[in-house]
């Protein structure tokens, strides 16, 4: 654990502070999914005693199983939907300035 001093002869490196804070975010990270993980076992459990159904367990524990993929796998989605977006085609605007076009498309 690194601690900040107020001597004036030590010097805190940024590299510390960025490990310290990529550390914080993995470990809230991991808790994260852990949580969610307990949450998708609840789910699965409730939807259990609620119909003693296997097949509406099946459904649920199916649906927990997508959304923890989901949560775990953020940064594929976030590229497979940044490429689908950047791949769309491009938008055309038209900016009509005269009043007199503008009159003749019904725009006044």
């Amino acid at each position: 654990m690194h601690t900040i001093t107020t001597d004036p002869n030590s010097v805190v490196l940024a590299g510390d502070l960025l490990d310290w804070g990529n550390t914080k975010v993995g470990q809230l990270r991991t808790l994260l999914l852990a949580a969610a993980g307990l949450m998708a076992i609840a789910a699965v459990l409730t939807a259990w005693w609620r119909t003693k159904s296997w097949v509406g367990t099946l459904v649920a524990f199916l649906l927990a199983a997508l959304v923890l993929w989901g949560i775990a796998n953020m940064n594929v989605l976030k590229t497979k939907v940044g490429s689908e977006v950047d791949d769309a085609g491009a938008v055309t605007v038209v900016q009509i300035t005269d009043n007199a076009a503008r009159a003749e498309n019904g725009l006044v």
